[in-house]
């Protein structure tokens, strides 16, 4: 059983930053990368970044350049701070495990955490 707990979000004006952290346990697998996802409203859930325990980060080519993933594997956390934000950022951000071609490892999913940006 895993256990992925998102916190961070909140309400942002257009251009305004946030960090959002995700605390990961339980019996993940240690080949897989660490990874954020998001679902905008009335869209399918898509992948933004991810991250190994040692390995370099990868993004999705929409979030170079804004978005930032890192992970303190000591904590058992990973973050994913977001600047500039944008309207089109407005969703719900979530962690998982990815596999090789982006798809998460698990089924199950924590509550996510909120963002909403408004002009």
């Amino acid at each position: 059983q895993v256990q992925f707990v998102e916190s961070g979000g909140g309400l942002v004006q257009t251009g305004g930053s946030l960090r959002l952290s995700c605390v990961f346990s339980g019996n993940l697998y240690a080949t897989y990368p660490m990874a954020w996802y998001r679902q905008l409203p009335e869209k399918e859930r898509e992948l933004v970044a991810s991250i190994g325990k040692g390995g370099p980060p990868d993004y999705a080519p929409f979030a170079l350049g804004q978005f930032t993933i890192s992970r303190d594997n000591a904590k058992n956390t990973i973050y994913l701070q977001i600047h500039n934000l944008k309207n089109e950022d407005t969703g719900v951000y979530y962690c998982n495990q990815r596999l090789i071609d982006g798809r998460p490892v698990f089924s199950s999913w924590g509550q996510g955490t909120q963002v909403t940006v408004s002009s």
